[in-house]
Order: C-alpha cells, then structure tokens, then sequence
C-alpha cells in the first residue's frame, strides 16, 4: 500500500537510456518501499522492453516530459513532496513556476547525480545548493550523490534481490541461451559501447569453447564490425532486448560479464561474478581518473586493472588470458566488495530517511 509521500522524478534520456534504467530502478524501489511516484520522461520508449508493465504499475505514474510545461495539467495534479532531478537534468521552468505560485511551502528538491568512486563524492553529498534566480530563487536544492562508502548516498538495491538470486535456476538459463556450451566452457556476456580490445577479445575466443552472448544494439554492432574483419569467428551469438530482471539473470548466469555506463556496474556488482566495465567515455578524458577511482575502491588485483585499462583504451596492451586462476582472482575481489556493500544502506532507504 501507498501511504508514503509523493515524488516526482524528471528524467531525460541522452543516449543509450542508461539514465532512464536507474530512474525506473529508482521509481520502482521507491513504490516497494510505499512511496508514490510520477516518473517525467523526455523518451519513454525504451519502458517498452526494459519495463512492459510500466504504464500499468500500482503506486507509479509515467508521464510524458512535455506534460509539465502544460498548465491545464498541473492544474490537475496534486502537489508532489519531493522533486528529483536525476543527472543534472533541470526540471521545466513552467513545472517549478507553477509549484511556486500554488504551493504554501517549497518541496523537497534533490539532485541526484552520477555514482562516481572518487574521493570528492563524500565532500558533496548532501550539500545544499541555494537556487540564485529564476521562479524559484530563494529555495534550495540538495546534492545526493550515490556512492560505495557509508559516507554517501549508497546503491540502488531491491529488498528481495538476495532471495531472487537464491531461487535463480543458473543451470536451466545456460541450457536455454548456450545448449551447446562445453563442460570447461565460460560463458560471457557482452554489453558495451566500442571498446578498443574488442577485437583482441574476440581473436582470443577463437578455437576455444567459450560462448559469447552479445546484447542488442551497440555490442551487437560493435561485434558484427570486428568480425567483418576475422577469416575465423569464435562461439557467439544475439540476445534480444530483455526487461530489467532479465538482465540481471544475465549476469547471474553469466561466467564473465562486460558491462558499461552506471546502471550496469550496480548491477554486476551484486551479480558477484567478474566483471569488466566500460565507462562512459568523455572528450576529455575525465573517465580515466574516475575509472581508476573506482578501481582503487575495488582494491582490484593488478590483473583486472589491466584488463579495465586496455579495455577502456586507456593504455595500449594485450588483453589478458582468461584462465581459471585469473577468473577466481577477479570473483573473489567481487565477491568481497558485494559483502561490504550488503551492509551498508541502499540508496532508496537513505533517501526515504532523508526526506523524513
């Protein structure tokens, strides 16, 4: 039951609907945790594969982006308690004018940024931000940055993902998507941008009896590229788009997973499997020093800070063997920091608090 407070989202999707994942995590956890939520969306049409009942979820309104610069409806909605604007994104001038002129006091307003590893995050979380002009000028916002230390604002995590993952039957989903993977078989999933030791990876999974299972859109393209290219091929093949609970089966199922963006690092993560992550690349190369934040955090093993640094193209370099020993060096340190992030609170309980 909903008894909880009303928040209203905004949420603008840039590319590769990555914001648009954590906001339906986001949206989604809130409403388990008794919350009501209006999500507002630039493009909501990856809901369709990512969430197919979206549009008819208890608790959770999505509506269109465009609707909160339209004063005929606002004039029909009640007053939400909490604004959030993920990544930066500015709600519209005519949504805050409207909730300037009809509202006794201001909400709550959070921004809620992008998860980083880096040791500023800390420093900025909570920190109020006066809004200096415009509608609102006077009230404040608040920064809630998510993060990987209990001095921050934690990580997105359902309630019940420990028992999903228990009841999760990993024989029988290998058996559907890879049949014919061989005994002393890894299977490998891949979800990325273009990484640069793309092509070193798929060489070295030639002859072996690994499978690579490759997800839709820029993975698959990027793989169809550099095959284009190879007289031999190695075990692949192409998954469709799934919803969220797919995905992370996927990972679960999965011997080895490359992952990018922020939605998917969470993700792995508590999958506890190895992993490989693709950060979103920036022009000036930002993503390095955050990229090496994060691995520092993960007190990763010289080996998978390798494999990071080659697969990100921040330095030259060949892609390392993937052999037993190295796959159980690179669990163990997932496994580790899945165990010291179980501890600490996750970031819809912390907002919850917040608020409160």
């Amino acid at each position: 039951m909903q008894t909880g407070q009303l928040w209203d989202i905004f949420c603008t999707v840039i590319d590769n609907h990555g914001d648009l994942g954590v906001c339906w995590r986001l949206t989604r956890q809130l409403r388990d945790a008794g919350q009501r939520v209006r999500l507002w969306v630039d493009d909501a049409s990856a809901l369709a594969w990512m969430a197919p009942t979206a549009h008819q979820e208890p608790g959770i309104e999505v509506r269109p982006w465009a609707d909160a610069s339209q004063t005929s409806t606002l004039q029909t909605l009640p007053p939400a308690d909490v604004w959030v604007e993920a990544f930066g994104c500015d709600i519209p001038e005519a949504f805050v004018a409207h909730g300037v002129a009809t509202r006794a006091q201001p909400p709550k307003w959070i921004n809620l940024e992008y998860l980083s590893a880096e040791d500023w995050v800390p420093r900025m979380h909570q920190l109020p931000s006066p809004i200096m002009s415009g509608p609102a000028k006077g009230w404040t916002k608040t920064f809630f940055y998510p993060g990987f230390t209990e001095d921050t604002g934690g990580l997105l995590r359902e309630s019940d993902l420990l028992e999903r993952q228990q009841n999760f039957d990993r024989a029988a989903w290998r058996q559907q998507h890879a049949p014919n993977l061989a005994a002393e078989g890894l299977l490998i999933s891949l979800f990325c941008y273009e990484p640069a030791a793309l092509p070193q990876l798929l060489a070295q999974l030639v002859d072996t009896p690994h499978h690579l299972l490759v997800t839709p859109g820029r993975p698959l393209a990027a793989v169809q590229k550099a095959l284009a290219g190879m007289a031999e091929h190695p075990y692949w093949s192409a998954l469709p788009y799934t919803d969220q609970n797919g995905f992370d089966e996927m990972l679960w199922a999965c011997d080895l997973n490359f992952v990018r963006g922020e939605d998917s690092l969470v993700r792995a993560l508590w999958a506890g499997q190895p992993f490989i992550w693709h950060i979103y690349p920036q022009d000036d190369n930002a993503h390095h020093d955050k990229l090496e934040a994060f691995l520092e955090w993960m007190q990763a093993p010289e080996s998978l800070r390798k494999a990071h640094r080659v697969w990100n193209g921040v330095e030259a370099g060949e892609w390392p063997a993937l052999n037993a020993e190295t796959l159980q060096i690179w669990r163990q340190s997932t496994q580790t920091k899945r165990h010291q992030l179980s501890g600490q609170t996750d970031l819809v309980t912390q907002l919850i608090k917040f608020m409160a």
